[in-house]
């Protein structure tokens, strides 16, 4: 093997006005939501830590740096053999500062420069994949893209972005936007290093990935634990045991074992998390979030770990948890009744879930018990999530960890009756609820998707109220023709000058959740700018649903069920011939009324 050279380089020196290519072994970009979730946490939070709001922005010179970890090039064609992944999503955040400042009125020409470069007159990305530019062409110039019938990259990639923006956490603010680009581009480095053959760039990429590798943190945990345990014997049941649940918490994710061990650790024994205030300190929730078992190892006697039996009984809690874990995914998985908010959490990417099922388990309790709890704390995020949400409150995972510990800690290890009384009390401590905020809850980047899961929740109740069956997995799949908001009024101002003042209040009036239905994709693209009357014809065809039949005269005629379901929860359905200001002030009411019956705090009281 040829000489290899590693030098440090910062983000700006890496990528600006500099092309790489990805070699077919590295082709494809699979990072999830959580990966980025994790990096834009650590990226932001390290930020804060050096930010004083006095700052000039030469003042970043002086802030300090975050390591990266080690890029692998083949130096001849700039290949890059490790690190895509993390390249890949960075100039995904990028294009997001990039956008963001052009909202804002600001520019910053050096970010350009390192996600897209110039040569004779033709720009090109500078993360160069072919099949990846119409999507990241889109990206940049903030237009939609639709991603049916791309690859897996692609798909990512764009769905990686569309959580950027959710998680981009809301305490850097725009005020200190070009502060943070400063030190993103100036202050974030990696260790490069550079084969000069394709031959020596694949031996380093066999190498890191086959050879060598280290214990990961599970391994660790298993090995401490075990080395506890005094009987020969008993220490091989356990280990076999041990191998057993992490095989199947692997099957489907494998991270599945160190992801499952962070939560359960979290949710029954840390007991501080770091403060969201600059010079503060890892503490037991962020510590676990890396090397866990050192933690475990440092914890023991807070953590009862004081006898070989004590060791035992961690491992078989270990076990007992796992399936429980197990169990949580499925039900995020598959829609079923007995776990159906477990599931409706899962569609809007609530992270911290499993962290807060896993809190008020005991290790003793039957799996009856076990579903019973899912099920209550799977309510409790529900409100949680919708009350937030339509008060334009963000649920991303830098802004609502600290509660959700806080959370954690008060309901770990009760009982039924004890967790309905602690769930309903920090329900009624929310200082907003969904219904008080429902008449000013519009449609906008941030609210899409909950919106788009609000309408199909409340048209899947009134389903199942009226004895029809719940269609609400098809409302959020994605598929060829998925299911999309309909705005009932066509986006032509001029048609409607004489009631509305300007093109603000025509706006929001237009995107008004009152105003907005969940259609099939073929349905909207028919209906494309018609006028109401021409619309309502399809509405209440067989091809829309229950919520957008109830425009129209046909859903009060030979329709008993719906009608008595109507008439048992007092509610003010009525058929429109037009449908104006006025309309959508009836129908918002409406909304309030189904929103109280869809989401509400019973489940605590009964």
């Amino acid at each position: 093997m040829n000489e290899i050279k590693g030098s440090p380089k910062s983000l700006k020196q890496l990528l600006q006005n500099t092309k790489y290519s990805i070699h077919y072994y590295q082709r494809e970009y699979m990072w999830q939501r959580k990966h980025v979730e994790e990096l834009i946490d650590d990226l932001t939070s390290e930020f804060l830590e050096f930010y004083n709001e006095t700052d000039e922005r030469i003042a970043v010179k002086k802030y300090g740096a975050y390591f990266m970890g080690s890029v692998v090039l083949a130096g001849r064609e700039n290949a890059i053999i490790d690190g895509q992944q993390r390249f890949s999503t960075l100039t995904l955040l990028l294009i997001y500062l990039h956008n963001r400042l052009n909202y804002i009125g600001e520019q910053y020409r050096v970010i350009e420069e390192m996600i897209f470069s110039e040569s004779y007159g033709k720009k090109s990305f500078n993360i160069d994949v072919e099949d990846r530019t119409d999507c990241m062409e889109a990206l940049f110039n903030d237009m939609p893209f639709d991603t049916e019938g791309v690859n897996e990259s692609v798909k990512n990639l764009y769905d990686r972005y569309k959580d950027i923006e959710e998680i981009f956490p809301d305490n850097v603010t725009d005020e200190m936007l070009l502060h943070f680009c400063d030190w993103l581009v100036e202050k974030v480095f990696f260790i490069e290093i550079v084969a000069e053959t394709d031959q020596d760039a694949h031996k380093i990429f066999i190498t890191m990935n086959d050879r060598g590798l280290s214990l990961t943190s599970t391994e660790m945990l298993k090995g401490f634990l075990l080395s506890e345990i005094e009987d020969d014997k008993k220490r091989e049941s356990l280990n076999n045991l041990w191998k057993e649940k992490v095989l199947s918490l692997k099957k489907d994710d494998n991270d599945g074992d160190e992801n499952f061990i962070k939560a359960w650790l979290r949710a029954q024994y840390a007991e501080t998390i770091r403060e969201t205030k600059k010079g503060a300190v890892n503490k037991d929730f962020d510590i676990i979030g890396g090397s866990f078992h050192k933690w475990v190892r440092d914890e023991r006697s807070n953590l009862g770990l004081n006898s070989t039996e004590d060791y035992e009984l961690f491992i078989e809690k270990f076990a007992r948890f796992a399936d429980i874990y197990t169990k949580i995914k499925e039900a995020e998985n598959s829609l079923n009744e007995k776990t159906k908010y477990v599931y409706y959490n899962s569609k809007l990417n609530f992270t911290l879930q499993t962290q807060l099922l896993l809190a008020p388990m005991c290790y003793e309790d039957s799996w009856e018990i076990i579903y019973e709890k899912m099920n209550l704390v799977a309510r409790f995020i529900d409100l949680l999530i919708t009350s937030r949400i339509t008060n334009y409150r963000s649920v991303q995972y830098s802004t609502i960890k600290n509660y959700v510990f806080n959370v954690t800690k008060k309901i770990r290890r009760c009982s039924v009756s004890e967790l309905k009384i602690k769930l309903n009390r920090l329900y009624l401590e929310l200082d907003y609820h969904p219904e008080n905020a429902i008449p000013d809850f519009r449609l906008n980047n941030f609210t899409k998707k909950y919106i788009k899961n609000m309408l199909a929740r409340i048209i899947s109740f009134i389903e199942e109220e009226t004895a029809v069956a719940s269609n609400y997995v098809n409302y959020m799949a994605w598929s060829k023709n998925p299911y999309e908001i309909e705005h009932i009024i066509s986006n032509h101002f001029e048609r409607f000058t004489d009631e509305y003042a300007n093109q603000e209040d025509f706006r929001n009036h237009r995107n008004n959740i009152g105003a907005l239905l969940l259609l099939h994709k073929s349905i909207n693209a028919s209906l494309n700018d018609d006028t109401y009357d021409k619309k309502i014809l399809k509405y209440c065809s067989n091809e829309g649903n229950i919520y957008s039949e109830s425009l129209g005269e046909q859903a009060y005629k030979n329709n008993p069920k719906f009608i008595s379901f109507v008439n048992k929860n007092n509610l003010s359905f009525k058929p429109y011939d037009t449908f104006g200001k006025q309309e959508i002030k009836e129908r918002n009411e409406l909304v309030v009324q189904l929103v109280k019956l869809v989401w509400n705090n019973d489940m605590f009281i009964n």
